[in-house]
């Protein structure tokens, strides 16, 4: 028989060896239970919220503002949380109301059908006031009363009152390079007094005064 102190180092290697692979052993499952655990939790939690894709406003702009595509960008909602209404496109249209950075755009913020539509119990008319510095004074919102004078008699009579401003958009230049006398405004009043606007628009000087 050898000698055990001839055995030792040998015995002392295997020893090692087993205890390594002792500690990786119980390494492995140790993972293994905490993947099975990850897993589980996985399974147990409730699946992903469904979002929509949504074009909102990349920064702050005015009304009247034709939208170019620099203006816009898409964010992802909550299915739940996204507003209704949301214009499918919007590139070229133009603003009716201004609208923050972030801010979904929706048919009732662009002229067009849907700005219509939002006014119940309204019509929807653009009129053309005739001193542009007044008109650039109005902003989406404002509720104004629409007058307008007789250019032979200087008669002044109110057309209609508590009328809702909607949009003042820009307008483009005409062919000679000059824009058109007065501004355009988009206004919601009451669909008995559209038809004496229409007429006075033609053949009036309009302005407006701010309701109170």
């Amino acid at each position: 028989m050898r000698p055990l102190s001839r055995l030792s180092p040998a015995r002392r290697r295997l020893r090692v060896v087993r205890r390594h692979l002792l500690l990786r052993r119980r390494l492995v499952a140790s993972l293994l239970v905490g993947v099975a655990a990850l897993a589980g939790v996985r399974a147990a939690a409730p699946p992903p919220e469904p979002t929509v894709v949504v074009t909102v406003a990349a920064r702050d702009l005015p009304a009247g503002a034709p939208l170019t595509a620099s203006d816009v960008t898409t964010r992802r909602f909550p299915l739940d949380a996204a507003p209704d209404g949301l214009a499918r496109t919007v590139v070229g249209r133009v603003l009716a109301a201004p609208v923050s950075r972030g801010e979904p755009l929706t048919a009732v913020r662009l002229v067009g059908p849907g700005l219509a539509r939002a006014q119940v119990g309204e019509a929807v008319l653009p009129v053309r006031i005739s001193d542009a510095g007044v008109a650039a004074l109005l902003r989406a919102g404002d509720e104004v009363d629409l007058l307008a004078t007789d250019p032979a008699t200087g008669a002044t009579t109110v057309l209609a009152a508590g009328v809702t401003v909607l949009a003042v958009p820009d307008e483009p230049e005409t062919p000679s390079g000059t824009a058109t006398s007065g501004a355009l405004v988009v206004v919601g009043l009451p669909p008995g007094d559209s038809l004496d606007v229409t007429s006075a628009w033609v053949s009036q000087f309009l302005t407006v005064v701010w309701a109170r």
